[in-house]
């Protein structure tokens, strides 16, 4: 069933079912998040947090909402929905699953390059030589990927063994580097390399969301594409479709989603693999959509944030808790696909 919006040459068709799960996703993300205002070593009403994000108090628990605790739940928010959209276009160009920057190497990648920065020129993690040394590392990582996989075309299977390879090879890169630093730059990395939200402020989350913005925006001139290059190249062809131009651009915008991301806060891994998949059931279409993937993608990481900081013995990296939750779905996932093969 299908809704129908016009407004004189322009119409708009959505899916009733993919709608109102958005809708359901996108509440579900805002109870979290005034819940993720609320809880902490100072524990906050609602009405308290309303009153702080409205203006209607000025002191200290102004200053907690707005300049501790905001932040962090808003890059939760935004970071989490950008892995759910690089996730979803990476599933849905090579028609698997299992197509995520966390398999195919993207991540390793941007990991790779911001490590580099951190440890070869004395960055700060969250700093702009950070952010571009992960930005150059995920887009070589996809280069190398792409170009060892190309054989008269993009095919899933092949594609994901070679991002399996190439990852291997780029995490033992970084281990490498781990190993040579100094022992305070090494524990300065392997806390930005567990994937952590905690360094995430103001100054850390608006270059993000700025570039993200433009991510998205770009995604957006490559949307139409996208669900045609589902069909495959030849009918994507038959329909006008330029694959290998924007099979790149699609490639470009989705891997500066996740290098932003690592940049900022570190890789966090699954949330990309499986955003996409779970809002595929959830809102039970044909292919994967990106809006309901990055609605998934934000309510995952800001839970999984939560659960590592409140719910915990010990507050832990978002990123721990990411790898259990990605790690059981992967399971999930994989007998699953076996069965409904069998």
């Amino acid at each position: 069933m299908s809704l129908v919006i016009r407004r004189g040459p322009v119409s708009l068709r959505f899916r009733v079912r993919t709608l109102t799960t958005g809708v359901v996703v996108a509440v579900v993300a805002a109870i979290l998040a005034v819940l993720a205002l609320c809880l902490g070593d100072l524990p906050l009403t609602p009405a308290q947090v309303g009153g702080a994000l409205l203006g209607a108090d000025h002191g200290f628990t102004a200053t907690v909402v707005r300049e501790w605790r905001l932040p962090r739940v808003l890059a939760a928010l935004v970071f989490g929905a950008a892995l759910g959209v690089s996730g979803a276009v990476f599933q849905s160009l090579t028609r698997n699953p299992l197509a995520s920057p966390d398999v195919i190497g993207l991540s390793a990648g941007s990991y790779a390059g911001g490590l580099s920065a951190i440890i070869l020129f004395g960055a700060a993690a969250g700093s702009g030589p950070v952010s571009a040394g992960a930005i150059a590392g995920g887009l070589a990582a996809a280069a190398l990927v792409y170009v060892l996989a190309y054989r008269r075309g993009i095919q899933g299977f092949r594609l994901i063994v070679v991002g399996i390879g190439v990852s291997a090879m780029l995490q033992a890169l970084s281990t490498y580097l781990v190993l040579r630093a100094k022992i305070e730059v090494a524990m300065v990395a392997a806390v930005w390399g567990a994937g952590s939200l905690s360094p995430v402020g103001w100054g850390q989350f608006l270059p993000a969301a700025a570039v993200i913005t433009v991510a998205l925006v770009a995604l957006a001139v490559f949307s139409g594409a996208l669900s045609r290059l589902e069909l495959g190249d030849d009918a994507a062809r038959a329909l006008g479709i330029r694959v290998e131009r924007s099979r790149l651009g699609l490639v470009v915008c989705a891997v500066a989603l996740t290098a932003v991301v690592t940049a900022a806060a570190g890789p966090i891994a699954f949330v990309a693999l499986a955003a996409p998949q779970i809002a595929r059931r959830l809102a039970r279409t044909a292919g994967i959509a990106l809006v309901p993937s990055a609605l998934v993608g934000a309510v995952v990481l800001l839970a999984s944030d939560i659960v590592a900081q409140h719910m915990l013995p010990t507050p832990l990296p978002v990123g721990l808790v990411t790898v259990v939750v990605g790690g059981l779905y992967l399971v999930w996932l994989l007998i699953h696909e076996t069965r409904r093969r069998a």
